[in-house]
Order: structure tokens, then sequence, then C-alpha cells
């Protein structure tokens, strides 16, 4: 083979959609996503690409740096038979990853190979973001534009996720017989709980983006193995809206706590890009090539582009093929004529993008 380059190259969209079959054929849960990965650097290879597997298990093959475009590789858990079903005049990919976020990786690599941009397939993403945090530690620069890898619809322009902190309360009381008064463990957990949710209780027109939202994820009580105290853990996560930030958050958490403790163990910050940046544009007119009408969309979850913006100061977009309905659900499902347009719409992106 002739060395490697990151000039264009032709992918065809029967490529395009092989790649995409190929890798929702993969299971690729997360801290198991080593077999797609290599099968990413397979395509590269095949289209002269330089590219690599770094130390965390992400998919380099860096590019013109004017847009990176970066999607993550895992999947939750869940096996959904991988098949493709004729629909009348379009056909449908279903499996595990064909909606959250293999049909936006798959599309990426195909546009990053047709215009010669920058590529990451990161790891981690359902768990912990471990690729992309460690992606923007690695890096010198920041790219001039990021395109981060989710579904939206081929129309859908995402600008803004809510961010995240996550932590763990733990509570020990002394035992004794369940007639006494006294609150035990998991009566100060419950209660620190419900004065959060209080805290935090939005107004009935409310759009849900613009609060913050509560949500226990896993509690644990009882009287310990020893039988001398009752012990209570929660797990709790809070979403935080852009007008807030995650320090304003956790002290009006902690300010509910009466016993016990709490340790934060995640804090991702919250982010909402303008829809007049360059990158938003180019969406825009591309969408309309593909005769859509561009929508712009906030998401109430969180991403990877949250931790690129609170990394590296330039304009970004989340955009991918799928209904995010369908994200982890067990009918997960892709129509392949919107993941076509999707590639077509990143490549009329990235070339913009590149001649600017």
């Amino acid at each position: 083979m002739s060395a490697s380059t990151s000039e264009p190259a032709d992918v065809s969209l029967s490529d395009a959609r092989e790649l995409l079959v190929d890798l929702v054929s993969i299971p690729s849960p997360t801290r198991e996503e080593r077999k797609a990965a290599k099968r990413l650097v397979d395509f590269f290879e095949a289209h002269n690409r330089e590219v690599w597997i770094d130390a965390v298990g992400n998919v380099r093959a860096p590019a013109d740096d004017s847009v990176l475009l970066t999607s993550h590789i895992d999947t939750v858990p869940g096996d959904i038979p991988v098949e493709v079903e004729e629909t009348g005049d379009d056909e449908v990919l279903w499996g595990r990853g064909s909606v959250d976020a293999t049909g936006p990786l798959a599309a990426m690599a195909a546009a990053a190979v047709r215009t010669g941009v920058s590529f990451v397939g990161v790891v981690g993403e359902e768990v912990d973001s471990k690729g992309s945090r460690y992606l923007v530690a690695d890096r010198d620069d920041a790219p001039n534009a990021v395109v981060n890898g989710e579904p939206s619809g081929t129309d859908g322009i995402t600008l803004g996720y809510r961010g995240l902190i996550a932590g763990t309360y733990v509570a020990t009381s002394e035992s004794g017989h369940t007639s006494r008064p006294d609150p035990n463990a998991i009566q100060h957990a419950v209660r620190w709980w419900a004065g959060v949710e209080k805290q935090f209780e939005g107004g009935e027109y409310e759009p849900v983006f613009e609060q913050v939202t509560t949500k226990p994820v896993d509690i644990e009580g009882g009287v310990s193995e020893d039988g001398l105290s009752v012990e209570a853990t929660m797990d709790v996560q809070l979403r935080v809206p852009p007008a807030l930030d995650v320090e304003t958050v956790r002290e009006a958490a902690e300010a509910e706590l009466e016993v016990g403790t709490v340790t934060w163990k995640d804090k991702v910050p919250p982010v909402m890009m303008s829809p007049r940046t360059e990158v938003a544009r180019a969406f825009r007119v591309a969408i309309r090539k593909e005769g859509k009408e561009p929508r712009l969309v906030r998401k109430t979850g969180t991403s990877d582009m949250n931790i690129y913006a609170g990394a590296w100061d330039c304009p970004m977009v989340t955009y991918g093929p799928g209904n995010s309905d369908l994200d982890h659900a067990p009918d997960e499902r892709l129509s392949l004529s919107e993941f076509d347009k999707s590639v077509a719409v990143l490549e009329r992106v990235s070339r913009t993008l590149s001649e600017n």
C-alpha cells in the first residue's frame, strides 16, 4: 500500500451502508469497543487514510482540522437481531446502535473520507465519556470546528445539552426497634432527596430543558451485617440547564443535607451554542439542499459535546441520522435513505467549512 494521505477519496453509498451494517452487527457495549474500532480502522486504511487506535481505544484519523467529525463507538447493552427490512421505497436497518450512535458514526466516517477532514470515533460515551475526555487532554490544539455525532434526524441541528452532576449519598444510624420514633438512615436519605426535589421543582409551563431535573438511580439500605447500625446509600443525578452551572446546583443540593454525606463523582457543564455560527449556517444550507427544512434542537440529556465545549473554544453542533426516541429502545432501527441523506449533508458541511 502507498503512504497514507488526507486527500479526499471516493466512498460510494453502498460502501457507506456496508460499513454501517458491519458496525451494527459487531456488539460494542461500553468497554467492549475493540472489534468495532478495528472495523473502522480497516475502513480508513482501505481509503489510504492515516489512522490508529489510541491509548484508551479511540479511533483517530487526523486530517484537515477545519472540522472534526466525531461520534461514539460504544452502545448500551441489548441484543436486537440485525436485519435490513424492505419497507416500500425504503430499507430499514434494525439493530442495537443503529440510531445511538452507530448511524452517525458511520455517516461521519464516510463523509470524512470523502472530504479529507479529521475524524475520531470515541469510546465510553454511554458511561463516563472516557474517550472524549482523553481526546481533549491529548490534543495540543482545538480543531477549528466540531460536529459531534448523535441522532438528530437528517433535518435536526442540535445546539444545546443540559449538564450533569452525579453523586452518592451515604448515611448511618444506630440500629433499634422499628417502633422507635427516631428516623433511621433510610429515612434521612429519603428526606434529603425530598428536599432536593422540592428545591428544584419546576413550573408547570417551564420547558424541561430549562429546568434542573432530579433522579435517584439506585438505592440500598438496611441493617448492617453486624446488626449494630442502619445504613443507606443512594446514587443520584441532577441535570443542569445552561442558565445555571453545576457548582450552583451542587451547593443547593448540599444545602438540604442535615444528616449524612454526599460525594459528587461526575460533573459535566451544560452547553448552548449560537445558531449563528458558521457551522450552524453550513448545516442549514446543506439540509435545505437535501429538500428538508432545518430544525434547531435542544436536548434534555448530556453528550460528548458538553465535554468538547468545556475544553475547546470553537463552534460546534451535534448532528446525525436517526430518531432519538429510539435511543436505547428494544425496537432501535434506522432508515437507510435517511442515513444516505445524512452522509450528503455531512459531506456538504465539511466541504463548506474546509473552503472557508
